[in-house]
């Protein structure tokens, strides 16, 4: 089983998280080590987000399911900022512990988030969440046919600029 290196944790990402400009604007430390699939879990959008003006991801547990994802190696040093970031301290996200696979088959122990609230109005993403994501889908090799799931989720059609902790960003509102 792999282990992070010396003070860093390992960090499964499926959400905005996976586009290596969005996971630098709060944890600069974080390096890509693997594209990893989650078993028996599905990629959801179920909680609206003002900064993203949309619904955000989530994973729910969903037996024969999976969700792709990127394995990233952060510092400790920023594990209360991504913390921050997914409002664990609001009780936003909870922390999990979970077992991802490698595409060579390894089994990998990382730090994921579960949103702990369940209900929105509407759950579609934002135009620019959604492509954000699939940018960094792309960008770091996540299987094609993920890649068609992903651009298949409905979106709400907001593209303009957000605002995230660190300042404002434009994205791309095309992958």
């Amino acid at each position: 089983m792999k282990m992070a290196s010396q003070n860093c944790f390992l960090y499964f990402a499926y959400g905005s998280n996976l586009l290596k400009k969005r996971i630098h604007v709060n944890n600069p430390s974080a390096k890509m080590i693997s594209v990893a699939k989650l078993k028996d879990y599905r990629l959801d959008f179920i909680l609206f987000s003002q900064n993203w003006q949309g619904a955000t991801a989530t994973i729910v547990e969903d037996p024969g399911n999976f969700v792709y994802g990127v394995l990233w190696e952060i510092g400790n040093e920023d594990m209360a900022k991504l913390d921050r970031q997914e409002g664990v301290n609001n009780g936003v996200y909870k922390v999990l512990e979970v077992d991802v696979e490698t595409p060579n088959g390894e089994s990998v122990r990382a730090r994921c988030y579960q949103q702990l609230i369940t209900f929105t109005e509407d759950k579609r993403p934002s135009s620019v969440y959604k492509n954000v994501i699939i940018q960094g889908a792309r960008e770091n090799g996540l299987p094609e046919n993920y890649i068609k799931f992903l651009e298949s989720i409905e979106d709400n059609g907001y593209s303009g600029e957000v605002i995230l902790t660190g300042g404002s960003y434009k994205y791309k509102t095309h992958p």
